[in-house]
């Protein structure tokens, strides 16, 4: 056991191909692989393979679209796209939505409407996957960022009284590289 580097056996083994280690690469949570397996895990997803780190900047897979804000409310109909090479189903069509969601006109409320759109041009808000609510394939869904779209109904109705919703929604964020 080579006591000198902090490794035992085991440790000489790659996470992900779980062969010895060629050409170990560390990165910044500390997590070490083979060069050749990390680049192809991070080209896939930019972030660490355990513990889901950010790895840089993170980008997903959002379909192309438009953010805007108001303090308004307005109807826009929904359309049809076609998936970009991206997963789920590159090629095929999926639906869209309008969707609005809640933030209280505050600053802390405009700092994560700041943050959400970040995310957003990062492709982070939205993906085409199964609904929850129809089961549906093939539908813009929430992408694992909590949103209120209601003004009332409390957080189980996804709507106010929420007093822990920008908490959640920063630690959604957060998770995703948005800070």
């Amino acid at each position: 056991m080579d006591t000198r580097q902090g490794w035992t056996n085991i440790q000489h083994r790659c996470p992900i191909c779980l062969e010895n280690m060629v050409k170990p690469q560390t990165i910044k949570c500390g997590h070490v692989f083979c060069q050749d397996c990390l680049s192809q895990a991070l080209r896939i997803l930019n972030v660490c393979p355990i513990c889901k780190e950010p790895q840089g900047i993170v980008t997903g897979n959002q379909p192309p679209g438009q953010m805007t804000s108001s303090t308004l409310h307005s109807s826009l109909p929904g359309y049809y796209g076609i998936q970009g090479p991206e997963p789920p189903n590159p090629g095929q069509r999926y639906s869209g939505t309008h969707r609005t969601a809640y933030l209280p006109d505050n600053p802390e409320g405009r700092e994560v409407l700041q943050l959400l759109h970040r995310a957003f041009n990062a492709r982070l808000v939205v993906t085409v996957g199964t609904s929850i609510t129809t089961g549906l394939p093939n539908q813009i869904t929430w992408n694992d960022i909590h949103h209120t779209t209601n003004t009332s109904g409390g957080a189980h109705g996804f709507g106010y009284p929420d007093p822990h919703y920008l908490q959640r929604v920063r630690e959604d964020l957060a998770a995703k590289g948005i800070r």
